[in-house]
């Protein structure tokens, strides 16, 4: 933003020292950029960041620089040569989108004779890199870099005004701009038509047809505010930029928009001649109310590392616009002026301190001390479950908080309540996660399409769960999904957990899943800790996944948390030797390795010491509707070597209960 000092000085006295002025707004926070010297003027060059739109302009950088200064801040009286008859006989305004036009105001001014621009307001906008047009644009360019308001002018004999719409494009529509681009408009795009036609893209450039030329005599004046969202967004669709779109991108003033108009006016009767219809066509849909923000002194001393004072302090939100009021409790109440959109918080109210009090007077140590300290329980805990599924081959991923409806639906069920946002740039994917299943099936098919098969990836997140009353449930979960045997993830997760917590037992009890085909719950020391399962067919084809076999489990990673770091039972080397014992048991389909397990416990001797799953066949030569599954027996005697003569009774009793519990046959072939 290039500010130039002669005109600076219209609004506060600044000595004509241009290099302490370009110092003053270095200090606040709008670094200097250059310095020039035009034709006996001084014209700084600041950079304004996003948030200060209220700085695109001299009256905004005035502001600034009176309060800095402690200096009276003149603005320009404004008197308007009127005529007779009342701006709303000659037209209406219409907003049918309050959402991006929050405000419109149109004035008509009669009897303009458009020619050459007088010197003082050539040479002015010269010096801040604006070239001269006519002396109509040129006084509503100076009004622009005045006020930072943005106005435009048509020609009011070539608008069909019936009215001024402010809406949405029609598709299908197009526009002439009047840098003579095409615009082929979409319907997200906001302009303003007359009845028949656009005749400008809003906030950002007018329509070639209706701008102002030799012939023109009466003029409508537009001063609006424009949601800036919008106005990015079809800038960039449109490939058109302009000093206009780049202030309405940065907020405007709001409530100060009619004496932007007015003063706009004043000029053009100034460089143009003409005269003013009495008031002014206001549409005003939702009047903002300026809400009052809270600072506490004591945590703005804490933040800054130094003792401003409470005069400091009041005299610099006085010098800024902000209306303080002091409370009994060392509270400080702002009200942030219109033109202040970015401070509605503690924190920026402390900032505005900050800059205006000086940050050189904040000490900065020469020797910065860095205290290091142990890594907590939790990290320790990540860092260990980490390195074991890395071992197991297996890519930690990191997702977007949300889902979409269609991936809550498929792992969550149809029935399930999810924590949604409204946001506009998240109408797909806005559901909070329940399981992060969903998320890790989502990267394993882009894993999938780019050819990176096999696949196993993990997250660890926090998963999000409505309560009664609107309370909100978030637990940390861990999740894995992998292209892999059932039985390999579970012994994953045995592993898993034994290298948390040695002593640990994991089980494993069949449950219904509405995305698996086969589901368990996981239960460690006999508590529920989690799911596993293998993925239905039809949870995959909704997934593009059906030619993959793959298995899902999440854990709750408190649990595993809070097991962390117990010290394992140690046990002596066994003094005798053990005798392994595989029973290959044809079964119905329908019997699990839980009723196995079940029906060996049974029977057990004390001399059992392990039982594991060992295999699992389906085909020649079982019977259709039967499976084979191989179980593992390790006996041992703490107090003797076993004979296999004793071995085989204890197999016999085992054998017995299986067959008359479960209808288990002894594979033989």
């Amino acid at each position: 933003m290039k500010i130039s000092l002669n005109w600076l000085n219209d609004y506060v006295q600044t000595d004509g020292d241009g290099d302490r002025i370009a110092q003053i707004m270095s200090d606040l926070g709008f670094p200097t950029e250059g310095i020039e010297y035009i034709d006996g003027d001084t014209v700084i060059d600041i950079e304004v960041t996003s948030n200060r739109g209220d700085c695109l302009s001299h009256i905004g950088v005035a502001r600034e620089v009176s309060a800095a200064l402690g200096r009276l801040l003149r603005l320009p009286k404004v008197e308007l040569p009127e005529s007779d008859r009342q701006a709303a006989d000659y037209v209406q305004v219409r907003i049918d989108d309050p959402e991006l036009c929050n405000r419109y105001t149109a004035r008509i001014i009669t009897g303009v004779k458009v020619g050459p621009s007088p010197d003082w307001l050539r040479k002015r906008l010269e010096a801040v890199g604006l070239r001269s047009v006519n002396n109509v644009v040129d006084a509503s360019n100076y009004a622009m870099m005045e006020s930072g308001q943005p106005p435009h002018t048509f020609d009011y004999d070539k608008l069909s005004v019936g009215a001024i719409v402010v809406r949405k494009a029609i598709a299908g529509e197009r526009i002439v701009s009047i840098d003579e681009t095409k615009c082929d408009l979409k319907p997200h795009m906001l302009i303003i038509a007359d009845d028949k036609a656009p005749v400008a893209i809003a906030g950002i450039m007018g329509g070639l047809e209706s701008e102002v030329g030799d012939a023109t005599t009466t003029i409508l004046l537009e001063d609006a505010h424009f949601d800036p969202v919008s106005i990015r967004t079809t800038g960039r669709a449109l490939g058109i930029a302009s000093e206009a779109s780049f202030r309405f991108e940065r907020q405007v003033d709001t409530d100060n928009i009619d004496w932007a108009s007015q003063r706009c006016a004043q000029l053009i009767c100034q460089a143009a001649g003409g005269q003013v219809a009495k008031g002014v066509v206001d549409c005003h849909p939702v009047k903002r109310k300026l809400k009052p923000v809270k600072m506490r002194l004591s945590r703005m001393n804490m933040l800054l590392g130094i003792e401003v004072s409470a005069d400091d302090v009041g005299r610099i939100f006085t010098g800024l616009g902000f209306a303080p009021q002091t409370e009994g409790d060392g509270t400080v109440v702002c009200t942030p002026p219109a033109w202040r959109h970015d401070v509605y918080r503690e924190a920026d109210l402390i900032e505005e301190v900050a800059r205006s009090y000086g940050y050189d007077k904040i000490p900065v140590e020469s020797k910065i001390n860095i205290e290091v300290a142990p890594v907590d329980k939790r990290e320790k805990t990540l860092g260990v479950l980490r390195t074991f599924l890395a071992g197991c081959g297996f890519h930690e991923t990191i997702n977007v908080t949300f889902v979409d409806e269609s991936t809550a639906r498929l792992f969550d069920g149809p029935d399930a309540g999810h924590l949604g946002v409204k946001d506009e740039l998240r109408k797909g994917a806005n559901l909070l996660r329940r399981t992060l299943i969903g998320s890790l099936a989502g990267v394993l098919k882009s894993n999938y399409n780019a050819g990176n098969i096999p696949c196993r990836i993990y997250e660890v997140a926090d998963t999000f769960s409505p309560a009664e009353g609107g309370e909100l449930i978030q637990k940390t979960k861990l999740a894995m999904v992998c292209d892999a045997d059932f039985r390999q993830l579970r012994g994953i997760i045995e592993g898993l957990v034994a290298v948390v917590s040695r002593d640990a037992k994991v089980a494993f009890k069949p449950a219904e899943l509405t995305w698996a085909r086969a589901g368990a719950e996981v239960y460690i020391d006999q508590s529920p800790v989690g799911i596993a399962g293998v993925v239905s067919q039809e949870t995959a084809a909704e997934l593009d996944l059906a030619k993959a076999d793959i298995c899902a489990a999440e854990l709750d990673f408190q649990t595993l948390l809070d097991m962390a770091g117990a010290v394992a039972t140690a046990r002596p080397i066994p003094r005798f030797p053990a005798i392994v014992r595989d029973l290959s048991l044809v079964v119905d389909e329908s019997v699990t390795w839980a009723d196995i397990s079940q029906a060996v416990a049974a029977k057990a001797p004390s001399e059992l010491e392990e039982l594991q799953f060992a295999g699992i066949y389906r085909g020649k030569p079982i019977a259709e509707g039967k499976k084979s599954v191989t179980a593992s027996l390790r006996f041992r005697d703490e107090d003797g070597t076993l004979r296999h003569e004793t071995v085989d009774e204890f197999e016999k009793a085992i054998l017995s209960q299986l067959t008359t519990k479960l209808a288990a046959e002894l594979r033989t072939a």
